[in-house]
This record gives structure tokens, C-alpha cells and sequence, in this order.
């Protein structure tokens, strides 16, 4: 397909997915709508080259870790520190997703499909495309297969989810208002824009100016990880953690350049290239679709959901449990674990829509925002955009040693 036409296609296909994402208030995700359109569309006669076609699959896969570092720049470690209740809940729902997967997953669907559907189950995008990265490794492509449409379906999983789970928590919020409770008001996750260590007079900040600051910072995290990659601690336990997965690193030094002051929060938004490294990205995830028939489709559909099902359970055992001895109650508990399912904007969204349908007076919006936001929020960054990374991270080099 010529270039521009398979650039236009994809584009307008994007579109309507975030149509009818807003349309349905997330109900029904712009990645199933997209991966629907896309499927539909190859097995109707268009051409299984069209993402690499358009030119966007070799630069969505080059700005992987550079977005990483864009993810880590959103972090605010103070927040996450006075959140940490909130961190210690969301960590037990993954861990819960890995034992429930490599115990019965694994004698269900077997070991390598339990490896591959942790990590996009504890997260999202870009721990889908890890986990592919490694089925394609192997030669396994129904578990690149299986990775992409874990991405894709675990919304529809987690907004209901986490729905009922908030609901029930702000009934009880104003039932313990009613009673004469009061309430601690828990601050919102802002980002705090530091004075940097190395920035330029404001009017030679360009554009320019942010990527290249962005892009140095993921190149330090690809050459620093392929330096420690074939490195031997003599302890496979201590391995996992000199070999660092370049995603990985790069999700951390993001994160620790920005909060030192040698980066600007959010850089990529400076920089005017989020949306188009976002688009290119999506092109990288459902370029996993390429090629996949119907039958291929029929194929995975059962392990699929077998995987999504266990790691619900999952997320909802162990974050219970966790918020059980850190005394919060089970149904936000049950919330903060099931945010691995859908992130950010998502739980910002969840949470308005519950908060806006179940107050009866703008006080008691605000009061249930108060109580809720703050733990989602911080709940969705730190299972999407840390805990799934490195898990998949750690998973990985499982099925592929040398990774």
C-alpha cells in the first residue's frame, strides 16, 4: 500500500476508536474498536503490510524508551511515598497475578502462556509489547498473538470492575459521613514542575530542545543495559537485577533525571510529539495482528481468557488480603489491584463517573473524590507504568536466558 494511503487509513481507524471510547465513557475501549476495525479489515483484503507500510512501525518501535522516559518524568515520588499503602496494595494484586498464572495458569494453559499473559495483564501497552517481543523470540506466534489481545480485552474486564468495587466503597464513605464520621482529605497527584539542573534561556527551549533531551536520556538506558547484559553475578537471583531490561531502565532513569531537576516533566508534551510517538506505538501493538486468521483468533480465545480470569482472581485474593493487614477495606482494595487492568486516564475517569453518580450534592462529590482519586491515581502509574514493565522485565529472560 502506498504510504500516505496506509498512513490515512490507520489514522482514521485511531479515530474512530477514540470516538467511540468517549462516546461510551471508556466502556467499550478505542483498542478493542481499533483491533476489531484492523482484524476485520486484513481479512477483507487489506494488506498485511500496512503498518509497515505507513512508515509508523519502524518509528513506534525505535521511541519505545523514549516514551518510557516520558512515563517515568510523570512520576512524583513524594506523592508515591505518601501513597504508599495505596503502592503496597497494587504490588500484592501483580504479585497476585504471577502466582495464580504460574501455579494453576501454567498447568492450564501451559508455562510459557502463563510467562507471556502476566505482564500485560499487570499493565498495559508497553508490557504487551515486551512480552511480544519475547513470543516472537521464540518462534511462538500465538503468544505474540495472545500478548497484543491481552492489551486489547483487559478493559472490558477491569472498568466494570473497578466500577462496582468504587461504588461500593463511596456508599460507604457517605453511610460513615452520615454517621458522623470525619475524613482525612487526601492531596490530588499533581506534578511539580522543578527548577532544572541544565536547562537553555526559555527562548531557545524548543521542541527540539525536549526530544533531544528525552532521546539522550533513553539512549543512556539502552547502552547502560546492553553493557550489563551478558554480565555474570555468579547468582541467577542477582542476574534480574544487574541484567536490567533497557525498558526497565529506562522507565527508572525517567523517573530519577526528573525528580533530580535534569529533566522537565512530561517532555515529550514539550516537545509537541506525544500523540504521533503514541500513534506509531499502536501501530507496533496491533501489528500483532497482522496476519492472525480467524482460526488463529478461535485458537488462543480459551487460554486467553483462562489467563484473564486467573489474573483477575488474582489481583483480587492478594490485594484484599494486603489491604486487609494495612487496614483498608476490601472494596478499594479490590479497586487499587484491579487499576493493572486499564491505568491512567482510566482511573481518573472511573473515579469521576462513580464519584458524580453516587453523591447527591457537590459536597459529597467532593468528599468521595477526596477519598478515592488520589489512591487510583496513583494506583494506575504504579501498576502500568512500573509494576508491569518490570515484570516483564523479569519474565522475559525466563523463556529467552540471553535476554
Amino acid at each position: 500500500m502506498d504510504s500516505l494511503q496506509a498512513l490515512l487509513f490507520i489514522f482514521i481507524v485511531l479515530t474512530v476508536g477514540d470516538i467511540v471510547a468517549a462516546a461510551t465513557k471508556s466502556i467499550v475501549p478505542s483498542l478493542f474498536v481499533c483491533s476489531a476495525i484492523f482484524l476485520a479489515g486484513f481479512w477483507m483484503g487489506v494488506p498485511e503490510t500496512l503498518f509497515k507500510d505507513s512508515l509508523l512501525y519502524g518509528f513506534g518501535a525505535l521511541f519505545i524508551t523514549t516514551l518510557l522516559v516520558h512515563m517515568g518524568s510523570m512520576l512524583n515520588i513524594r506523592q508515591l511515598i505518601a501513597q504508599w499503602k495505596t503502592l503496597t496494595i497494587a504490588a500484592g494484586g501483580i504479585v497476585g497475578i504471577v502466582v495464580l498464572l504460574m501455579t494453576v495458569g501454567r498447568v492450564l494453559v501451559g508455562n510459557e502462556t502463563a510467562i507471556v499473559a502476566a505482564p500485560p495483564i499487570s499493565g498495559g501497552i508497553i508490557a504487551g509489547l515486551q512480552m511480544a517481543e519475547v513470543a516472537t523470540a521464540i518462534g511462538r506466534h500465538d503468544l505474540k498473538l495472545i500478548a497484543t489481545l491481552l492489551v486489547v480485552l483487559q478493559g472490558f474486564v477491569g472498568y466494570p470492575l473497578a466500577s462496582f468495587c468504587l461504588r461500593k466503597e463511596a456508599n460507604s464513605i457517605l453511610k460513615l459521613k452520615d454517621s458522623g464520621k470525619s475524613f482525612e482529605v487526601d492531596e490530588e497527584v499533581k506534578q511539580v514542575e522543578k527548577k532544572t539542573i541544565f536547562q537553555l534561556p526559555a527562548k531557545y527551549t524548543s521542541a527540539n530542545y525536549f526530544l533531544a533531551k528525552t532521546v539522550f536520556i533513553a539512549l543512556v538506558a539502552t547502552v547502560v543495559s546492553g553493557f550489563f547484559k551478558n554480565f555474570d553475578t555468579g547468582l541467577p537471583i542477582l542476574n534480574v537485577f544487574v541484567r536490567i531490561d533497557k525498558n526497565v531502565l529506562a522507565l527508572i532513569l525517567g523517573i530519577v533525571f526528573s525528580e533530580v531537576g535534569f529533566l522537565e516533566r512530561q517532555p515529550l508534551d514539550k516537545g509537541n510529539s506525544f500523540g504521533v510517538i503514541m500513534g506509531a506505538l499502536m501501530t507496533v501493538i496491533y501489528g500483532g495482528l497482522a496476519g492472525a486468521s480467524p482460526q488463529d483468533i478461535a485458537n488462543i480465545l480459551l487460554p486467553l481468557l483462562i489467563c484473564l480470569v486467573l489474573g483477575t482472581i488474582g489481583i483480587g485474593i492478594l490485594s484484599i488480603v494486603v489491604g486487609k493487614f494495612l487496614k483498608v477495606g476490601p472494596w478499594m482494595s479490590f479497586a487499587i489491584g484491579s487499576s493493572a487492568l486499564f491505568g491512567f486516564p482510566g482511573t481518573f475517569v472511573v473515579s469521576n463517573e462513580v464519584a458524580i453518580a453516587v453523591a447527591r450534592n457537590e459536597e459529597e462529590k467532593e468528599l468521595i473524590l477526596s477519598q478515592i482519586l488520589p489512591k487510583m491515581l496513583v494506583a494506575g502509574f504504579v501498576t502500568v507504568s512500573i509494576g508491569s514493565i518490570v515484570l516483564a522485565g523479569i519474565m522475559g529472560p525466563i523463556l529467552i536466558p540471553g535476554m
